[in-house]
């Protein structure tokens, strides 16, 4: 049976190039589009002589046109990271409206399926706990996360007008904090900072007095979810993350432990509108998917330690 191929917007990134790995390793072809502006041409590498990937340098805010068969379009291209969003609010803004656009239009083109990574930040700071799909949220739109909150909200609305309208088969992932190895040292997220502040003897920054509550989900965990919905018959959205809820002080002390780092701690300030809790209800991802994450916290930043050493 012929190869399925499979395009991935932003597939140099982090998330991005951990399943263009793993849909090579399931025989897929894999074409990815990125611009570079955060995703890095190094966590590309070792697919780069593969016959079956093949990458495309552009802009998914200009209009996307690929020749070939596509069966399944990702929509993974975004600057997710507060530090990211934070310098580029604009970009922010036009990859999660102009990009959405674009590469649904591309999936209408190719009657292929579509599947948009959505977020956990579109429940802003959650007056429901855990947060369920069906919650809708509790978003400043003008404030300073506002751009990427917002980006994704519209990127959802997008996507099922699509589903409506044109009859697109359409996923929506809404993907909770995620870590593991090709993470930026300099990303701006808790997990990546606290090991290069650990591994490089720096004080761990923390802001607020660290109660708020994360849940991290190993990468492998994700990406294994995420390819469950692609290929299910489902189209509206799934949480996926880890339902297993910790504070940033219990985030720091492991960190501080698995990397024998002698670091201080110091405290600042709360930003604008961070979320005070962050917790997924995947009850829905369990009943439909069969999914539920298995790499415990420690296991996960032992790995990514690992990497990041390296």
């Amino acid at each position: 049976m012929a190869k399925q191929t499979v395009l991935i917007t932003g597939g140099a990134g982090f998330i991005g190039s951990h399943l263009c790995q793993k849909l090579l390793a399931g025989n897929y072809k894999v074409i990815c589009l990125d611009n570079f502006i955060t995703g890095s041409r190094n966590n590309l590498e070792p697919f780069l002589k593969n016959k079956n990937f093949r990458l495309e340098v552009c802009n998914v805010c200009n209009y996307i046109d690929i020749p070939g068969k596509i069966d399944y379009v990702l929509h993974c291209a975004s600057l997710a990271s507060p530090k990211d969003y934070l310098d580029f609010p604009i970009q922010t803004l036009k990859v999660g409206s102009l990009g959405t656009h674009n590469a649904l239009g591309l999936a209408k083109k190719k009657k292929a399926v579509f599947v948009l990574f959505s977020t956990s930040e579109v429940y802003g700071d959650p007056l429901e706990h855990p947060q369920k799909e069906s919650y809708w949220g509790h978003v400043n739109s003008i404030g300073v996360r506002g751009c990427y909150d917002e980006s994704k909200r519209f990127a959802e609305a997008m996507t099922m007008a699509y589903h409506r309208v044109h009859k697109i088969d359409t996923k929506i992932v809404r993907i909770f904090n995620t870590y593991g190895p090709r993470m930026r040292h300099n990303d701006g997220r808790v997990v990546p900072n606290f090991i290069d502040q650990a591994l490089k003897g720096k004080a761990l920054t923390v802001y607020g007095e660290g109660q708020q509550t994360r849940s991290f989900c190993y990468i492998d965990d994700l990406t294994d979810g995420i390819l469950r919905l692609m290929l299910s018959g489902e189209n509206l959205p799934v949480n996926l993350g880890n339902h297993r809820e910790f504070t940033i002080m219990q985030l720091v002390k492991l960190v501080l432990k698995l990397t024998s780092s002698k670091s201080k701690v110091v405290f600042r300030k709360l930003p604008q509108d961070d979320p005070r809790q962050r917790q997924p209800d995947i009850t829905r991802a369990k009943k439909l998917l069969g999914w539920e994450p298995i790499v415990p916290l420690e296991d996960g930043l032992k790995r990514t330690i690992s990497w990041f050493k390296r």
